[in-house]
């Protein structure tokens, strides 16, 4: 073997070492930025209730680029450009109680507001919030470029202030009607690196639905399922339900009894989709017919809907007994929604 060509080997060898070493930092590399992308912060629930028993999630983050919507499974639990996730109470008399707002991890405390009227924005226009959208609020600053908002606080129930530390589970306010809202409800919206993150799916491609991963606690479990559709209210009154009375919490004023002017199932429900059928039939004692009402099917998704079924008393008194609802939901042929309730009317 000549000069010139032991050179040659030794150089061809050299180059392998250095390009197998250089492969080595790239993996380790990529390994480190791959470790980094799979941590991520871990949520509480940022408001003290019972998923789907005494609050519910209305809406998700909006998963499609384009002027309509979908939420991180491909329905419609979202509106177009919506950036967090919204848990709604039932009523102003649960409101009126206090439900408190819970830090969602541990952080510290970068802006806030605290006095704007528990109003709806249906009532004062959306001029009278512009910039002020989020009502009374906290935004909160955690480890690693992470931010976590609240918004639509009742007026004065906020209890930090910017630069307090917080501690997870920590309560910094109370649900209320404030800023650009029509129910009360406490709009989350979480950031990581100034972008929105979708806490139910993290890491989902854009415009997409079905990917990403949760970063809820796993302590959550169950109570963070994803329900298509969901019962908030139902119930049997003597008078003829409107929502505002349901909202209200004013409709437990109106029991059913012997001498009732009416006796009336109602049920509402959010997440409902287009096509869904309703039915509400109502039985008297003995399973006798009282009343039916079944609707047609949907044309378009429905954020909330309310289905009564019932009728005005024709007798001196309501028949002794127990009157028993049956609500359904309908779709492609299959019942997807049932739930059965009773009452008896008695004297008060």
């Amino acid at each position: 073997m000549n000069a010139d060509t032991m050179h040659s080997t030794h150089s061809a060898h050299r180059r392998t070492r250095r390009f197998k070493y250089l492969i080595l930092i790239s993996l380790c590399l990529a390994g480190a930025i791959d470790a980094g992308a799979e941590e991520a912060i871990s949520l509480a629930l940022p408001i003290k209730c019972q998923p789907g028993v005494s609050c519910f999630f209305q809406n998700y983050v909006d998963h499609d680029a384009s002027d309509k919507a979908r939420d991180y499974r491909c329905g419609g639990r979202s509106y177009d450009g919506h950036d967090g996730t919204d848990i709604r109470i039932r009523t102003l008399e649960i409101q009126k109680q206090g439900v408190e707002v819970l830090a969602a991890a541990p952080g510290r405390v970068i802006g806030g507001r605290n006095d704007m009227e528990d109003i709806s924005v249906k009532t004062v226009g959306k001029a009278a919030i512009a910039g002020k959208e989020c009502g009374n609020g906290v935004l909160i600053e955690h480890a690693d470029g992470w931010r976590t908002q609240y918004c639509h606080m009742a007026k004065g129930s906020v209890r930090v202030k910017p630069g307090d530390q917080i501690a997870t589970g920590q309560p910094i306010g109370l649900v209320g009607l404030s800023g650009d809202t029509e129910f009360f409800h406490l709009h989350f919206t979480v950031r990581y690196g100034g972008k929105i993150v979708d806490p139910f799916a993290y890491g989902a491609p854009e415009n997409s639905c079905g990917g990403g991963r949760s970063i809820w606690a796993t302590s959550l479990g169950e109570q963070i399922q994803y329900r298509p559709r969901e019962i908030i209210d139902y119930g049997f009154a003597g008078t003829a339900p409107t929502m505002e009375l349901i909202e209200s919490g004013e409709i437990g004023k109106h029991p059913v009894t012997p001498a009732s002017d009416s006796l009336v199932a109602y049920v509402r429900a959010i997440g409902l989709q287009a096509g869904d059928q309703q039915s509400l039939t109502v039985q008297g004692p003995g399973g006798a017919s009282v009343s039916t009402n079944s609707l047609p099917a949907l044309d378009r998704d429905k954020a909330q809907f309310l289905v009564i079924a019932g009728k005005k008393r024709t007798e001196a008194a309501w028949p002794a007994g127990r009157y028993a609802a049956t609500y359904r939901v309908i779709r492609d042929g299959a019942e997807v929604v049932r739930k059965t309730f009773d009452v008896e009317a008695r004297s008060r």
